[in-house]
């Protein structure tokens, strides 16, 4: 079994927990992920089934796109709903849209971020979350991340009774960003903007690349399918996948000799010199993806998956 399957993740579950419920579900051990998401968070996780584990470099730097809540009032020490207010209450009573969206200009386009010490990012051989719930904080570089588009959704002020008559401030935001921003960052770096403090009280991944929302399935849904016998009618193939890259169609002789990783003639005016291409049998199979050679006019096997 091999290929591609879109999961919509539930709240509650971290990326781990999806790939060994998959395990089970399946009955198979490779299994992979294009990039995690966090417990709390829902949505799409794009799942490697097979041979299309040795995918993921060609899929993990794709865009994604989120639907957020982000919490105007005060901080959290993990910067989400989980954690624990860091920050003293900061009413938000008197921040409009207006003063919102003027805050949101900055944040459009390339910009730097600090990876939170709650993220999944190694430094010497530790994740960082891991070394938070130890109370260990250390330096982090910036990262440069792009912002596609910031849009606002929802505005909802509203008094938080249960916790000492504060207000707190809900704003939903459409956000489609390249892979490895970190949405909790942006969420405190948008209320340090305007002055108050801010929180990730939701997050829904609507898409990562080519994977969108709507063609995900739950884990409960998977199981009916895989009980009906009818995983092929949503698993995608591997030549789907990596259909962003551009197409070299080989003949019965070619495949034998990508097989063997030897290097085959070809010629292509659509392909750039030292770009990544799929390698495609007449049935739309992907046999490699190979590296083109202009100088040479030749594609060199990289990754053979027969």
């Amino acid at each position: 079994m091999n290929g591609i399957l879109v999961i919509d993740k539930p709240a509650g579950l971290t990326s781990h927990d999806v790939v060994a419920r998959l395990r089970r579900i399946l009955k198979t051990r490779s299994i992979g992920h294009t990039g995690t998401l966090d417990p709390f968070a829902t949505g799409v996780l794009v799942m490697l089934i097979g041979k299309a584990t040795r995918l993921a470099q060609f899929l993990d730097k794709d865009a994604k796109e989120y639907q957020a809540v982000i919490r105007f009032g005060f901080e959290t020490d993990t910067g989400d709903l989980t954690g624990s207010p860091k920050s003293k209450v900061q009413s938000p009573k008197s921040v409009s849209i207006k003063e919102i969206e003027s805050a949101l200009e900055s944040f459009r386009g390339e910009i730097e971020q600090t990876p939170p010490m709650y993220s999944a990012k190694k430094f010497a051989g530790k994740k960082l979350y891991e070394l938070a719930r130890k109370g260990i904080e250390i330096e982090r570089k910036p990262v440069r991340v792009k912002i596609y588009e910031l849009q606002i959704t929802d505005y909802e002020l509203r008094e938080k009774t249960n916790d000492f008559g504060f207000w707190i401030l809900d704003f939903g935001l459409k956000i489609s960003c390249s892979a490895g921003t970190y949405i909790r960052t942006l969420a405190e770096d948008i209320g340090r903007k305007l002055g108050v403090g801010a929180h990730l009280a939701e997050l829904r991944r609507t898409r990562a690349g080519k994977f969108e929302i709507s063609k995900a399935v739950s884990l409960e849904k998977l199981e009916e399918i895989v009980f009906e016998n009818k995983l092929d009618k949503i698993l995608i193939s591997m030549n789907q996948a990596v259909s962003h890259l551009p197409e070299i169609k080989l003949s019965a002789e070619e495949i034998n000799k990508t097989k063997n990783g030897i290097k085959l003639k070809t010629e292509s005016a659509k392909i750039a010199d030292s770009e990544f291409c799929r390698m495609t049998d007449k049935d739309e199979n992907l046999i490699a993806v190979g590296i083109y050679s202009a100088a040479e006019k030749t594609v060199q096997p990289k990754l053979v998956l027969v």
